[in-house]
């Protein structure tokens, strides 16, 4: 029991510092530094220099503020209103009517801004007028926007996977495709319940609106061809080897800024505030990122991930229930945490458990992204739903209520994937041959 000791002090420390009020960076580095004066005789300060230099020190994580300014490029661009012109026709004659926008929107953006919070506000700021104004049940218009908005923690490119990718040293090229077919499962799910929950509820339903023209919608669809061309450009150029993440990143930026000067939405202004933006973001993930390399390094001296493995193998848990054990654990600590600090805080000592167990760590990495997005979504820290909260004025447990369903559609694909792996692995595996 010497192991569950250590690692409930340490975990008592962590959460002390935190309570605190700490940056999660520095609490951390703190939870390390306990357990390396205290539980072994390791130079603490040689360690941390070494540790948080090697941490920073990486080509991958050049891709991570690329895709961050891409997203914030586009974030304060009129692309995003595009989006809605573009795909608002075509959606008019669906179950759910423009309802399914948010969630076609939502993919869209996911897949070239990589964050969930910006999918939130820049399809939510576009859409809730526009649905509103049209009658569309608001409880519906919010759980559609909290739940589609999680996309941008999976879709391709994903602020989140790169964290991962980096913290276990796992090819980030690799895992932005293993998440394409699960997002476009997501999508699949989130579209049908919108159609059966419209055929349910008429009554909830605005009036059809009269149906445009076939020529018509093509014409406006030619505003969706920038985004689309950043998306073919970034997930393509991965898939067909022809760049690295971060290369692909950097294409990306370009054409972003291309593109939002074409649109007439880029001066000074939107320039600077979208570098700020993409530095300070940037500089909090890279800062958690050092703190949690040194409390993996620490957790190593310690022994404690090896011990921590040998402990759970005592009991003779099977995959699929160690994946049952780790799904309530995730929502829970997502509840109180970002997604980007749940991965970080717990990649050191899961990583053991699902490598003894013979789990894929890609596939294991797409599972945590779905589980983690299930926590944006649930209060006391659900992001998307402060986002929202922010757009709306309504309360955060109305929004939550809202966004239910999606919670538990969310709660179905984590099941479809343990049931079906190919869901996750086929693309990666292609790619690797």
């Amino acid at each position: 029991m010497e192991q569950v000791s250590l690692v409930l002090l340490l975990v008592i420390v962590l959460f002390a510092l935190l309570a605190s009020g700490l940056w999660v960076a520095l609490s951390l580095l703190g939870a390390g530094m306990v357990g390396m004066i205290f539980f072994t005789n390791a130079p603490v300060g040689s360690v941390l220099a070494t540790t948080v230099w090697g941490a920073s020190n990486s080509w991958a994580l050049a891709a991570l503020p690329l895709f961050i300014w891409m997203g914030e490029i586009l974030f304060r661009s009129r692309l995003s209103k595009d989006m809605f012109t573009g795909l608002a026709p075509w959606m008019n004659s669906l179950p759910g009517g423009l309802l399914h926008v948010n969630v076609l929107g939502c993919g869209i953006f996911a897949a070239v801004s990589g964050s969930s919070a910006a999918t939130a506000a820049t399809i939510g700021k576009m859409s809730i007028p526009e649905l509103k104004k049209r009658g569309y049940d608001e409880a519906m218009i919010m759980g559609t926007l909290a739940g589609s908005a999680t996309l941008g923690l999976l879709i391709p490119p994903s602020i989140i996977l790169i964290v991962y990718g980096v913290a276990i040293e796992e090819s980030i090229a690799r895992l932005f495709v293993a998440g394409i077919f699960p997002g476009l499962l997501l999508v699949c799910l989130f579209m049908t319940y919108i159609a059966i929950w419209a055929l349910v509820n008429r009554h909830r339903m605005p009036a059809k609106e009269a149906p445009i023209p076939l020529w018509e919608r093509i014409k406006l669809t030619r505003s969706l061809i920038p985004v689309s061309l950043l998306i073919i450009g970034i997930i393509g150029s991965i898939f067909a080897g022809w760049a690295s993440p971060t290369d692909a990143a950097s294409v990306g930026v370009v054409l972003s800024l291309v593109f939002s000067k074409l649109s007439g939405s880029l001066d000074r202004k939107t320039f600077i505030a979208a570098l700020m933006g993409a530095m300070r973001t940037s500089c909090m993930i890279a800062f958690i990122l050092a703190g949690a390399a040194f409390l993996t390094v620490a957790m190593g001296f310690t022994g404690v991930p090896r011990m921590l493995a040998e402990w759970i193998g005592t009991y003779q848990l099977s995959p699929g229930q160690l994946l049952l054990a780790l799904t309530v654990f995730f929502i829970v600590l997502g509840c109180f945490l970002d997604g980007i600090s749940v991965v970080v805080l717990t990649t050191s000592v899961i990583q053991p458990m699902i490598e003894q167990a013979g789990i894929d760590r890609i596939w294991f990495g797409i599972f945590l992204v779905i589980v983690v997005e299930m926590a944006q979504i649930t209060p006391p820290v659900g992001f998307n739903l402060f986002v929202l909260q922010g757009l709306t004025g309504r309360n955060i447990l109305e929004i939550a209520r809202a966004a239910i369903p999606f919670f538990f559609l969310l709660l179905g694909a984590v099941a479809l994937i343990v049931i079906f792996p190919e869901i996750v692995t086929y693309l990666p595996n292609r790619m690797a041959s």
